[in-house]
């Protein structure tokens, strides 16, 4: 995991964040955990950008000055992530979700546009359960793929097994499928870096729990409608999502892997837009 010199300072410059002004603040979550965010841009309404396992809000720097000129933009570290709290002993979607609306409430935002990556996506759609009113729609990146998808807990415990055994080689070898034949090999190692910052009892014990959700079992409560902006790596199932989530629609990027906002910005940036165009057209 940990790369060498050379390759890091490879890393830096491509990932170098963009010359944008920023607000940082602190919002504590319900258990009292503190929240690193920043904001960029004024107005409504507010992209809340969600970023996924081990990661962190550095990981939407490649889309911060594309919709700043257009919206507020807020990212934020979840907990256990980047710079906020460490405090928790379980960390579950649910106290992830509490995290994004802690946030929301902070910055004072009465119409919000929840984005969510990966793990992001279950996230806000806890953010979005606690914040009925000021979500106006909810944006999945390559997340949401079937929302029938389940584990048993002695599924759930085998996956885990590894992890618990040696961490950082089960995440390697779970990163190295995320991305498409003939990837940029410094951009995998950006990301496998990027990505090196992370904590062992926070990993383990987020995936654990992202394991666990069943929206069969619990039925999303959200009335917004959902989109996905996904890659073609895993099958993106819109007729079973609906069955949950009646306002769900997908759009497929192809040819990119699963970090498809940072391996083609330019490209994620349009159709991203034109999702939030579509959303605030209705």
């Amino acid at each position: 995991m940990r790369r060498c010199y050379a390759v890091v300072c490879l890393i830096f410059v491509f990932f170098a964040p963009s010359q944008v002004r920023a607000e940082d603040g602190t919002a504590v979550s319900k258990d009292g955990t503190a929240i690193s965010f920043s904001v960029y841009g004024k107005g409504e309404p507010a992209l809340v950008f969600v970023h996924g396992w081990s990661c962190n809000r550095s990981f939407w720097k490649k889309q911060v000055p594309y919709f700043e000129n257009k919206y507020r933009v807020v990212t934020l570290d979840l907990a256990g992530h980047g710079r906020s709290g460490r405090g928790r002993s379980v960390y579950s979607m649910k106290a992830f979700g509490e995290d994004v609306a802690a946030v929301v409430r902070k910055i004072n935002a009465h119409k919000v546009i929840l984005i969510g990556h990966s793990m992001g996506g279950g996230v806000i759609i806890e953010a979005a359960e606690i914040l009925p009113e000021e979500v106006m729609a909810l944006v999945g990146i390559d997340t949401m793929h079937d929302f029938e998808k389940t584990y048993t807990p002695g599924q759930v415990e085998e996956i885990m097994k590894p992890y618990k055994d040696d961490f950082w080689k089960a995440t390697d070898s779970f990163l190295e499928k995320m991305f498409v034949k003939g990837t940029d090999p410094d951009f995998i190692d950006g990301v496998m870096e990027m990505v090196s910052d992370a904590s062992e009892k926070v990993g383990i014990s987020a995936m654990e729990e992202m394991l666990k959700t069943s929206y069969i079992a619990d039925l999303p409560k959200i009335k917004a409608p959902v989109w996905c902006l996904n890659s073609e790596l895993w099958p993106t199932r819109p007729d079973i999502n609906r069955k949950y989530v009646p306002k769900f629609y997908a759009r497929i990027m192809p040819g990119v892997g699963h970090f498809l906002m940072l391996e083609s910005p330019d490209e994620f940036n349009r159709e991203l837009d034109d999702i939030l165009k579509e959303i605030l057209k209705k």
